[in-house]
């Protein structure tokens, strides 16, 4: 989707600018603080706006990435594809070539930019499923991740808004299950568009399968039913804007941008364990890189992100011993889980062609259309840019009696929880591929959310400057081929319902497929990820022989470091992940407060 011109144009456009953040070392006023978060993202700033409300608690963050500050492609909601891959904002990862999907690689975006992922994601927000919840507390047998215990969050969270166009909700969630007073804008879609009747009349008409779901950001997943977002009076809500933005006059807050971590330094023991209290980082910032210090007198809190905190571990000598030998690097804690149990949710666009003038691809090509939908935007912050990718989206479970089942336990978290998603667009929506030239389309995009697959993270390199190994191992597993495979067939189904049958004119491309083998062909050939890494600083039982961190997120073997990020979830959850990681950031500090 991303367009160079388009760039170019909402780079000479501004925005109301943050408080003073600092982009050299030299501009620190202290080297040591109570507490060294390592990432500007979705956790990081939950956790350093908590621990600050304590006027006497000092807290650094070193965030690598840039100022989100007048970046318009990662302001203006419908425009967040935009923002990655390959643009100043991303990480610019890429992944392995993917034995399962015809060995192609891929790029993997990941926000590198403060905000870091909430500041260029699709701004889908829910928390996912309280069975999701209510099996992390028993995988790590600490009640207080259980859902009746998270739930509280939600509140000190959401902060759920008017949709920009101002359009009544009624019917459209349920207010009870949200929080109105919290630090991050929470809305419904600001924009309606001309499919939006078709899907309620098929939800309508195909009930069975596709029920319609009034809220699917309380815990109660299943069906299909309105998006909702984090966006605000028409703009995103990251956790810059929101949680860094509420923080980032107190004086007891720094943050440095441009600083990028490359490692974690013991200072000697403590209670029989590895003691660290020092984060080495370079600034690129710089004319020469040279290497800076600072130093946490409490602890460092690890937010780098299911790549980013995995590769530090691993170059400050935290992981398999093995892995690190190899890469001549002394191991400091011998941890065979760090980087392993790496889960990703797989997507497949299914795109249709659509006869008409109310698709939104003209949007993706620029010209007049979007000239004046920016003028719309910039004037009031409504119109078509003030919308998410999509208005609707639902979980879906396969039938109890499927095939699969008689070889293979369902991996989902439990029964109210789903197999796969739908994503529903009125245009043409392939990550990373733009749209063709000519043509109108609409895209049923469909997503593995139970996968069985796992995949990995290691070190490519001693220089922290270099990309990690990132394999997830995509549908390495006949479970995660089947559901993906039903997913596309439900598309099918969903779009053969008399509500569209004057508007799509045929499948597009391989979406053309029927038979099996043909589904399956479709499903190498495009699919790759939501974005969604979780797992690779896995949560366990405090007295387990595996994972990475105990149920009060401190890192096993260890002294003076907490990971507080996507990375600790084992099992991913039924969501798009930043709710789930917002919540764990909240619940994190509160951990973190009641050790002080």
């Amino acid at each position: 989707m991303r367009s160079p011109a388009l760039l170019l144009v909402l780079s000479g456009l501004a925005v109301p600018a943050f408080a003073a953040i600092y982009t050299k070392p030299l501009q620190l006023p202290r080297i040591t603080y109570d507490y060294v978060i390592v990432g500007a993202g979705n956790a990081g700033l939950v956790v350093a706006n908590r621990l600050t409300e304590n006027p006497k608690i000092q807290v650094l963050v070193l965030e690598a990435g840039i100022s989100d500050e007048n970046v318009l492609p990662v302001i203006v909601p419908f425009l967040g594809p935009t923002a990655t891959p390959n643009t100043p904002f991303d990480w610019n990862y890429t992944v392995t070539p993917q034995t399962n999907l015809d060995n192609r690689a891929f790029p993997y975006p990941r926000g590198k930019i403060l905000g870091g992922c909430s500041t260029v994601n699709y701004m889908t927000h829910h928390y996912g499923s309280s069975d999701d919840y209510d099996k992390l507390a028993r995988d790590t047998g600490d009640a207080g991740w259980s859902w009746n215990n998270m739930q509280k969050y939600i509140q000190a969270h959401e902060k759920f808004v008017p949709p920009a166009d101002g359009h009544n909700t009624t019917g459209q969630f349920i207010p009870e299950k949200h929080g109105f007073k919290g630090v991050t804008s929470i809305s419904l879609p600001g924009n309606s568009q001309g499919i939006d009747a078709r899907v309620l009349s098929t939800l309508d008409e195909l009930k069975s399968e596709f029920p319609f779901n009034p809220d699917m950001g309380g815990g109660d997943i299943l069906g299909i039913g309105w998006a909702q977002s984090s966006i605000g009076n028409g703009t995103r809500s990251s956790s810059s804007t929101s949680y860094l933005r509420d923080a980032n006059s107190r004086p007891n807050l720094h943050v440095l941008i441009h600083a990028t971590v490359t490692k974690l330094i013991p200072n000697g023991f403590k209670n029989g364990r590895v003691s660290f209290g020092g984060v080495m980082f370079t600034s690129t910032n710089t004319a020469i890189r040279l290497p800076s210090f600072v130093y946490a007198t409490k602890e460092i809190i690890l937010s780098a992100g299911s790549i980013g905190t995995p590769q530090i571990l691993l170059l400050s000598g935290i992981g398999p011993k093995k892995e690190l030998s190899a890469m001549g690097i002394p191991t400091i804690i011998d941890n065979a889980s760090v980087g392993k149990n790496m889960s990703e949710h797989v997507l497949v666009p299914n795109i249709f062609q659509v006869t008409g003038s109310e698709s939104l691809d003209e949007l993706l090509r620029g010209g007049s259309f979007l000239d004046t939908s920016l003028a719309q935007w910039t004037a009031n912050k409504t119109g078509p840019l003030s919308n998410s990718v999509t208005n609707q989206l639902g979980f879906l479970r396969l039938p109890q009696n499927s095939s699969i089942f008689q070889t293979v336990p369902d991996p989902s978290t439990g029964p109210k929880s789903s197999h796969f998603e739908f994503v529903i667009a009125n245009f043409w929506l392939n990550p990373g591929i733009s749209v063709p030239a000519t043509g109108r389309f609409f895209t049923i995009v469909t997503a593995l959310i139970s996968p069985t697959s796992r995949g990995f993270v290691k070190l490519a390199s001693t220089d922290p400057f270099k990309a990690p190994i990132i394999n997830p191992q995509l549908l390495s597993t006949a479970f995660d081929r089947f559901a993906i495979r039903e997913a596309v067939k439900a598309t099918k189904r969903f779009a053969s319902a008399s509500a569209w049958k004057d508007y799509i004119i045929a499948p597009f491309g391989s979406n053309n497929a029927t038979t099996d083998d043909e589904i399956d062909a479709h499903v190498r050939s495009l699919a790759s990820t939501v974005f969604h890494p979780i797992g690779t600083a896995t949560m366990t039982k405090a007295g387990a022989s595996w994972g990475v961190v105990d149920p009060n997120l401190k890192l096993k073997g260890a002294e003076g470091i907490r990971i507080v990020d996507a990375s600790v979830w084992p099992t991913i959850p039924n969501a798009h992940t930043q709710g789930p990681t917002y919540l764990v950031a909240e619940r994190a500090s509160d951990l973190i407060k009641a050790d002080q």
